[in-house]
């Protein structure tokens, strides 16, 4: 902040203090020593602040907290805690400083009636966005235009040029052309000249951001918008600007935002008396608040028929990519997966069974005298017997193995964390399946086949160096397979 205008503010003698019993209560906030007892005496001695303490203890803001009512200042502190009696006993000894006839005492009025509405929008949209210590939260709304109000004090000529805005206060860039910083650098100061707690004086000269990351700084944020919504000033368009600003800054909906008014109508009341500030608004602001909410979730409605409709066209793209993708991935005749993918499976699978040190098997499949199939019946006929022979091998495969087509009439089979003896017995089941169930039907009478296999397995007696070896070694078994006269499974002898 520039050193005359701290300078002009340290001078002012009608500059925003809290009380004495203010003072000690911060104090007492800061002690973590401190207890409740002590707060509690200190508050004592003012009889208006007890007083006020107790109501809003037992007012419906808190009474979702606690069925039971409070009688003394303790219980109230019990309830309320120490941040909530600190924002009371700032909020209460700030009224003091609202009076005046003056040529801002428009703007000083407006100001707090929208400290109070900050002060319970922020507690509602911490407690919205299921946010700890929402004392705290009320406490920074409460507080996070105080520089405004400084400004106002030190200097209310030169911040009655700045005139009101429809959000209740300055812009930023105009207050940092007339005075060389905002009223956030100067709520920041005073924060510090009053001793307040470093997550406060952060709020304070944070608020204007709103960073999306800090949730705290989002609710203190949308705070002051919600209670310029509320407080509705200008026409439609500008309550509408508002409401657009609050969604954006918020995340929250049209609706949400409308039933967070509702509870503030609800608390309005209430929170007025105890504050000392008429919060009612005239019913035609009423009406244009209507308005602005009414087209507000209107265009939220739309959003989300557009959002929808745009996430319908998004998983329908996302469901076709992968339909495309599987099937670049699978044999376009048999449905089995292809050597591309297969390739990939195998590298994948024999790099996991090296790392988890579990066995992983493979077998060559080759169809006994499938050429003799072709020529005899014609290749329609052996289509027909490759697709059925594919069905049947699934139905007898886990979901975890992998069946892909090689070449031809040749199928591999990767069957992952199985042995060398497991394998071969569900190989020989194969077989034996296959062998009893017609793979076709030609002229009515029934087509069975036979196949030959060749086994090789990672683990155990045998290591291979690469998936290649791997694959090589299944291939030569079945080359024995066949060698000695087909309708086996033959494993491998590396």
């Amino acid at each position: 902040m520039h050193p005359e205008l701290e300078a002009q503010l340290g001078r002012c003698r009608d500059l925003p203090t809290p009380p004495g019993v203010a003072l000690r209560v911060i104090e007492l906030a800061q002690d973590p020593a401190a207890d409740l007892t002590a707060t509690a005496e200190a508050i004592s001695l003012d009889p208006a602040l007890s007083a006020r303490i107790l109501r809003i203890a037992n007012s419906p803001l808190f009474a979702s907290a606690s069925r039971r009512s409070s009688a003394t200042v303790s219980q109230a502190l019990a309830l309320l805690g120490l941040n909530a009696a600190l924002s009371l006993a700032l909020g209460f000894s700030l009224a003091a400083t609202m009076r005046g006839g003056d040529q801002v005492a428009a703007e000083r009025e407006r100001f707090w009636r929208r400290s109070v509405l900050g002060a319970m929008a922020s507690r509602l949209l911490g407690e919205q966005a299921g946010l700890e210590r929402l004392e705290e939260l009320m406490l920074a709304g409460l507080l996070q235009d105080i520089g405004a109000l400084a400004l106002m004090q030190a200097l209310p000529e030169r911040y009655a040029e700045l005139g009101g805005g429809p959000a209740g206060v300055p812009a930023l860039e105009r207050e940092r052309a007339l005075f060389g910083a905002d009223h956030a650098e100067v709520g920041a100061w005073l924060a510090a000249r009053w001793n307040l707690p470093a997550y406060l004086q952060r709020l304070i000269a944070r608020h204007e951001c709103g960073e999306d990351d800090d949730a705290a700084l989002v609710c203190v944020a949308g705070s002051g918008l919600l209670a310029d919504l509320w407080l509705g000033s200008g026409g439609p368009e500008a309550l509408r600007g508002i409401a657009a600003a609050l969604e954006r800054r918020t995340g929250l909906s049209g609706a949400e935002i409308a039933r967070l008014m509702e509870r503030m109508s609800a608390s309005a009341p209430e929170l007025g008396t105890l504050f000392d500030v008429r919060l009612e608004h005239p019913r035609q602001v009423h009406e244009l608040r209507q308005q602005a909410l009414e087209l507000m979730v209107v265009r939220n409605l739309v959003e989300v028929r557009d959002a929808a409709d745009a996430r319908r066209e998004i998983d329908a793209l996302k469901t076709r990519t992968r339909d495309l993708s599987e099937q670049v991935r699978r044999d376009p005749l048999t449905g089995a997966y292809n050597r591309l993918q297969l390739e990939e499976v195998l590298q994948r699978e024999f790099e996991e069974a090296l790392r988890c040190k579990r066995p992983l098997s493979i077998a060559f499949v080759d169809l006994d005298d499938f050429k003799r199939i072709n020529d005899r019946h014609g290749h329609l006929v052996g289509d027909q017997v490759l697709q059925e022979f594919c069905r049947c091998l699934g139905r007898q495969l886990r979901q975890t193995d992998l069946l892909a087509r090689y070449g031809g009439e040749e199928f591999l089979i990767v069957l992952s964390n199985c042995d060398a003896d497991a394998a071969r017995a569900t190989l020989e089941r194969i077989l034996a399946e296959i062998s009893s169930t017609p793979m076709a039907l030609v002229d009515g009478a029934p087509l069975y086949i036979t196949f030959s296999a060749g086994l090789a397995c990672q683990g155990g007696g045998d290591q291979f160096a690469s998936a290649e070896d791997l694959l090589k070694a299944a291939d030569e078994a079945l080359y024995g397979a066949k060698r000695d006269g087909r309708n086996q499974v033959a494993p491998s002898t590396c």
